[in-house]
């Protein structure tokens, strides 16, 4: 059952608030980044690009993340 919404002519009260939100430049995380050359099992391979495939994302940047990963909690 939809209810009905009834309007008034009441003012509205409204504050302008400061811009808190960080500029999408300041959302890109820039590390640098150096090419080298892995080989992979063909299935670790396949693994990685149809994950990647199903989540819409980089099979590069998966492998990334997970070095990453596994660096961090390493440390």
């Amino acid at each position: 059952m939809k209810k009905k919404i009834k309007y008034s002519n009441e003012p509205v009260e409204a504050k302008v608030i400061d811009d808190f939100l960080p500029s999408p430049e300041e959302l890109v995380l820039k590390e640098k980044k150096t090419k080298i050359t892995l080989t992979l099992t063909e299935k670790s391979l396949k693994f990685f690009k149809d994950s990647a495939k199903k989540q819409g994302a980089s099979y590069q940047a998966m492998i990334r993340r997970l070095i990453d990963y596994y660096v961090a909690n390493q440390i």
